[in-house]
């Protein structure tokens, strides 16, 4: 798959024509700001079902300020995409966080699902997900990645399975009175079940306690096809737990979702729980097959959704045909679900509620200084409280600190991990010499820039609505002189990508970590290796070191300062003259790595998912094995 390049910007009067524009931001009045007469905002976030094809067994978190989604993939490959509004998944960059090669769970991966729960260290996500061997279905079981942080893209490291020895798939987390329960589907015969077991951590079953069944197939509604009921999913409100559940054999179109209520206080006893004698969710005469459903909440917090997959024809069944929709769903005066029926594919949904803002969050990712080229100060907001426009200041591991978010097109939004929010170009304008500042954020062209390669190493940041540049202005090398919209000639455009603190540099192809093994440079599966931590040194121009160690005098490289394609990346002496990187932004918040002397990226030797498979200088054909992603390591 070719990595999209960032896209050129169009002229700012095409934008104003063909995309309206974006509302301004006061800062003194931020919460009500007005917009001007003739400044529409972005697009309305308005979508239809479905969000995109082969979107079978999804699972949606809302974090952040970000949508993540996970969907079945059949493959080795563990994919996430994200982003800032529910419409943008379905031009998401896929990228995958893990793989796995080991021959006992390398492949068939089905069903992932990512919880932040409390682990041993703290909050983290857990990935469970159901992998199996090669060539047959009959030894999937359910496996556990654990986040290095609180990022949903990763790191993720290995944890375990569940039942290795057993078939067990769909696992999902049940958390109820300080306990943490899974609840999976099992055959027994010719019934599928669901089944619970209590934990003893989010990838460890609680020694010698029993399992519950949970739901048998028995009506019917859950026996067209076969006898199954599988994809439990957890739903709780107002201090009730509810459960559901897909039943019928999902190669049919009447697969559809069941429902439990947990009417006592232990989870472990069937008699606690009740089930709905009829469907919650079924069929239409335009929809087949809706089910393996998860749920989320919108970004104000406000409304109740549920995504799903389902079939646009009676002869699909458990195909890549399956595609993901997500719709509204509200709650009876009895204080249970009301999921209502599949929409029609084509209707127009409107965003959740929220999506546009005004938002303040903190938005994970790698935190970036980005540091003018000419005065070597750093992008940052002004420390007067009552001030927010953008000045350069001094570079400082508590300010200036900046993450990349992707939105849409090969664009990005700059969140400032100080104050939570974002930058943009005051009241829209595009002018030159315009305001530039931090505001909430409103989901506006405005607030959106394009990172593109500049002169030595460096990068251009410029407004996707005005379509100029961010520049220090007058070209001061004074600390709080401010930065500004400046016309496209500015001598003061060009700035350094600095990652800032220890970073890991995980492949989009493999979501393995670049890492310094033994005598090579090798890919690994991330593992909380010293030789996985990078930390990025600036140069005399834009371009950086790469080290394992900040004090080493060894730096990533090309071996013997080959020119050729192929050649080997190692650690080598950091005066050598192919020991320096350009980071080059590609759509999806992914980087290449271009070394300076042979103008060639880094990548995967042959694409390869294994372990220490090689890493080298390769021709520029812009793939996804030659794109890395920059994450926080702890």
């Amino acid at each position: 798959m070719i990595v999209k390049s960032i896209k050129r910007l169009t002229t700012a009067a095409l934008l104003l024509a063909a995309l309206g524009g974006c509302s301004s931001t006061a800062p003194e009045a931020e919460t009500a700001a007005k917009q001007p007469d003739n400044v529409a905002t972005e697009a309305s976030g308005i979508f239809t079902n479905p969000l995109f094809p082969n979107g079978a067994d999804p699972w949606l978190e809302y974090w952040d300020g970000n949508y993540y989604l996970t969907t079945t993939t059949w493959t080795s490959q563990l994919v996430m995409r994200k982003s800032p509004t529910l419409a943008g998944l379905a031009d998401a960059t896929p990228v995958n966080v893990w793989s796995s090669t080991d021959p006992e769970r390398c492949c068939n991966f089905w069903a992932f699902e990512f919880h932040r729960l409390k682990g041993p260290n703290g909050f983290r996500w857990y990935m469970m997900y159901t992998a199996g061997q090669d060539g047959t279905l009959d030894h999937q079981h359910l496996n556990v990645l654990e986040s290095v942080g609180d990022d949903p893209m990763g790191p993720y490291q290995y944890k375990g399975a569940l039942m290795p020895d057993v078939w067990n798939i769909d696992g999902n987390y049940l958390e109820h009175n300080g306990k943490l329960y899974v609840i999976y589907s099992q055959w027994r015969g010719d019934t599928q079940l669901n089944i619970i077991a209590e934990m003893e951590n989010p990838w460890t079953l609680k020694a010698d306690q029993p399992h519950t069944v949970l739901t048998t197939p028995e009506l019917d509604w859950e026996i067209s096809g076969r006898k199954v009921t599988e994809g439990a999913e957890i739903l709780q409100r107002n201090g009730r737990t509810f459960m559901t559940y897909s039943a019928s054999f999902c190669n049919t179109p009447d697969y559809k979702l069941g429902l439990l209520e947990l009417v006592g206080d232990d989870p472990m006893n069937r008699e606690h729980w009740t089930k709905y004698p009829e469907p919650v969710f079924s069929r239409t005469e335009t929809v087949f097959g809706p089910g393996h459903n998860g749920f989320f909440t919108s970004p104000d917090g406000k409304e109740d959704w549920l995504v799903y997959h389902g079939n646009d024809s009676v002869e699909h069944g458990c195909s890549a045909t399956r595609s993901l929709r997500a719709q509204k769903f509200t709650w009876n005066e009895d204080g249970t679900p009301q999921f209502g029926e599949p929409l029609t594919p084509g209707v127009e949904v409107a965003p959740p509620g929220g999506e546009n803002g005004p938002l303040v969050t903190r938005v994970q990712g790698q935190r970036y200084h980005l540091v003018n080229a000419t005065s070597e100060l750093c992008l940052d907001i002004s420390s007067d409280p009552q001030d927010n426009r953008a000045v350069q200041r001094q570079c400082a591991g508590t300010n200036g600190q900046w993450v990349l978010d992707s939105t849409t097109d090969g664009f990005v939004r700059l969140a400032n991990r100080e104050d939570s929010k974002f930058l943009e170009v005051a009241a829209c304008s595009t002018a030159d010499n315009a305001r530039v500042q931090s505001a909430a954020w409103r989901n506006n062209y405005c607030q959106q820039w394009q990172v593109a390669p500049g002169i030595d190493g460096n990068v251009t940041i410029t407004n996707r609505y005005s379509g100029k540049p961010l520049a220090v202005a007058g070209c001061s090398a004074s600390a709080n002189q401010a930065v500004l919209q400046q016309n496209t000639d500015s001598a003061c455009n060009q700035w350094q990508l600095r990652p800032v603190g220890e970073v890991a540099l995980m492949s989009q192809q493999s979501g393995k970590a670049i890492t310094a093994y033994e005598d090579n440079v090798v890919q690994r599966a991330f593992n909380y290796l010293d030789e996985q931590t990078w930390v990025f040194q600036p140069t005399d121009t834009g371009y950086l070191r790469l080290k394992v160690e900040a004090e080493s005098a060894q730096c990533l490289g090309v071996v013997n300062n080959q020119v050729v394609p192929g050649a080997n990346v190692d650690m080598v002496n950091c005066d050598n003259k192919t020991a320096q990187w350009r980071l080059a932004p590609v759509e999806g918040g992914g980087m290449m790595l271009f070394n300076r002397y042979t103008r060639l990226p880094l990548g995967l030797t042959d694409c390869g998912l294994a372990e220490q498979t090689n890493i080298a200088q390769q021709p520029d054909l812009a793939t996804r094995c030659q794109v890395f992603h920059l994450r926080e390591p702890k």
